[in-house]
């Protein structure tokens, strides 16, 4: 932890909504991401009634889907959930460039906090690992970043 920096402070979600952008493309990994994320916003003081939660289709879906969220003025952060795993083509990195920029682009025009964590693996076993259910998965990580972004923001137009 840096020095100075008090963690419960910035993880407060009690006055926070949040969108959860979820690709039902690998499900069984996914949805466990959506799970993770869901809790830590709970935990973390989130209202149940504060969190949309968005399936799509698939990764190459989430940014439409979150601009529309974004440009709503309904959520304080959105969290963009979604697994793409190499194959034997380009396909996988396609998906992560074209999906990762414009969720940055998203987030820079709305200057509402997109939380990219489409997991982007080499092999299925990787996915398996940085999925896994437990408050080290990427789901539970980007909820914390949502959180924590979305409080400095906040105290950003406060000042």
């Amino acid at each position: 932890m840096e020095k100075g920096i008090d963690k419960a402070k910035t993880l407060d979600a009690s006055d926070l909504r949040f969108a959860i952008v979820v690709s039902r493309f690998n499900d069984e990994l996914t949805s466990q991401l959506a799970d993770d994320a869901f809790h830590c916003l709970e935990k973390n003081g989130a209202k149940i009634l504060g969190i949309g939660i968005f399936h799509v289709p698939g990764a190459y879906e989430i940014p439409v889907v979150v601009s529309e969220l974004a440009k709503s003025g309904k959520f304080d952060a959105i969290i963009a959930l979604g697994v793409v795993v190499e194959g034997e083509t380009p396909h996988a990195q396609m998906i992560g460039n074209s999906t990762g920029i414009a969720l940055l682009d998203i987030a820079r025009e709305t200057g509402v906090p997109v939380i990219n964590e489409i997991v982007g693996t080499r092999n299925w076993e990787q996915a398996v690992a940085r999925c896994t259910s437990s408050e080290t998965s990427r789901g539970w990580y980007a909820a914390e970043a949502a959180i924590e972004t979305a409080n400095v923001l906040k105290n950003i137009r406060l000042v």
